[in-house]
């Protein structure tokens, strides 16, 4: 899977896997760790599940452009989370990972290639 980074007002917050297939996207997190400054970005995905993960994560719901529609912190595993409407990217970080960053709704994060 390739790699991708993420940046807020320029600032790098978060190198993370960039899953755009279908398996990859399926895959998602299980049977991975993560570092503490990386993640996993969804594309397109507007809604995600932890079933089967070992470790709660943040989501960060982003929309075509990067702006932040939501943010679902430290959720445990085992829970199935609704759709958010406009997301096509959904950014999978660490717990607490997303308020260390100062994530916030109406952000715009980059994503750069």
């Amino acid at each position: 899977m390739k790699t991708v980074e993420i940046a807020k007002n320029s600032e790098r917050i978060a190198t993370v896997w960039h899953a755009r297939g279908y398996f990859s996207r399926l895959r998602g997190l299980l049977g991975r760790t993560l570092q503490a400054d990386g993640g996993l970005l969804l594309t397109p995905c507007s809604a995600i599940h932890t079933v089967g993960m070992r470790y709660a994560i943040d989501a960060v719901y982003l929309d075509k452009h990067g702006r932040v529609l939501r943010i679902d912190e430290s959720l445990n595993p085992g829970r199935a989370l609704p759709h958010q409407r406009g997301a096509w990217h959904v950014l999978e970080l660490p717990a607490g990972r997303a308020r260390q960053c100062a994530i916030a709704a109406g952000d715009v994060l980059e994503v750069i290639r």
